[in-house]
């Protein structure tokens, strides 16, 4: 791995699914990312970020470009965008318009974040491809250029080949543009945003994977482009805080049992309350199922504040990164309100106290 110096300070940023949980409706579910956005904003952190997910019992984060519009009405100085939209479910012009009128409601302070994977399952998949408007997956890196031209100010130029040319923009009068970003779990994002000259993100919350050699292949492969003059990274990671260990690994168990059926091929359900959780075996019995919770809870950072903080120090300083996105993957207990979530914000809350005012000190 490149040898990469250690952060002055650490940024911190949050990753949003917007879990829905047992008897908890998608309203409910969606009002409490709300408040976890407002309480990001209100303690420093860099950026909110949803993701793109179909058709999961579990996740609510279906649309992040409404879930973005929602979100940037609510704070006031924080970055909002998507982590990310996967454009071989769409348009690519419906994506540059979407985030340019996102621009224009939030100047300054929308990320357009796009990821190469479907976000689900082939039949979901082939439902969201059927009307024939979205992206050819093999033209993903010119979809790419075309989205950056679409939502810039100049706009686009579709030149005919029987001579002649044809304006196009995202929106008609643009001041700013988004910032777009690539992610991936794979040394192909990786080599795509070098070449292109874009900031990557790794998702190494969901797989950490090959993340030595996606970063090296992305910081040596770099090329400086009019978006970016040097390589531009943050890593994501799911972390639980709480007051107490006790309490952090009770509100990590719900999640942890998700994933653990996620990767075993089972049946996805609502979250789990941590109560429903304690009350289940490891992992329904299921050896499998048990072996990949094990190997999950070893990736997260799950304990009190210093604990958690300590790992975020070091995690950023090992791949030299100065910024750290945090999936917040805390429970709720049986008599939590719906429409909030209070380990999550929580967790936010303990890290801030930690992290961010380090970081306000460095400066």
């Amino acid at each position: 791995m490149t040898e990469t110096p250690a952060p002055a300070s650490l940024a911190l940023s949050v990753l949003d699914l917007v879990p829905v949980r047992t008897a908890q409706s998608s309203a409910q579910a969606i009002a409490a990312s709300m408040r976890l956005a407002e309480a990001a904003d209100e303690l420093g952190y860099t950026r909110y970020w949803f993701a793109e997910h179909h058709n999961m019992p579990s996740v609510a984060s279906t649309t992040p470009p409404v879930l973005v519009a929602a979100a940037s009405a609510r704070t006031a100085r924080i970055r909002v965008g998507s982590g990310g939209v996967m454009l071989p479910n769409h348009s690519p012009l419906v994506v540059a318009e979407q985030f340019a009128a996102l621009e224009a409601l939030a100047p300054d302070r929308i990320d357009l974040g796009i990821g190469r994977a479907p976000g689900s399952d082939p039949v979901i998949s082939q439902l969201l491809r059927m009307s024939g408007t979205t992206s050819d997956v093999e033209r993903f890196p010119s979809h790419i250029t075309d989205i950056l031209s679409l939502v810039s100010p100049e706009g686009a130029t579709v030149r005919f080949a029987s001579g002649g040319e044809y304006g196009v923009h995202a929106t008609p009068a643009a001041a700013g543009a988004p910032q777009v970003w690539l992610l991936g779990s794979s040394d192909y994002s990786a080599q795509l945003a070098a070449h292109l000259g874009l900031p990557y993100v790794f998702a190494n919350h969901f797989s950490g994977d090959g993340l030595e050699r996606a970063l090296d292949l992305y910081r040596t492969g770099f090329v400086a482009s009019e978006w970016l003059s040097e390589p531009a990274t943050f890593l994501t990671i799911n972390a639980v805080a709480a007051p107490t260990d006790e309490e952090a690994q009770a509100r990590a168990l719900p999640q942890l049992r998700a994933m653990a059926r996620l990767r075993s091929n089972k049946p996805s359900i609502p979250l789990e309350t941590i109560e429903q959780a304690q009350a289940g075996s490891v992992a329904d019995a299921d050896p499998a199922a048990e072996d990949n919770l094990r190997r999950m809870r070893s990736r997260w950072l799950v304990g009190d504040a210093a604990h958690v903080a300590s790992e975020l120090r070091a995690f950023a300083t090992r791949y030299g990164v100065n910024e750290v996105m945090v999936s917040p993957v805390s429970g709720s207990f049986d008599g939590e309100a719906m429409d909030a979530a209070p380990g999550r914000v929580q967790t936010l809350g303990l890290l801030a106290s930690e992290l961010i005012a380090d970081a306000a000190t460095a400066k």
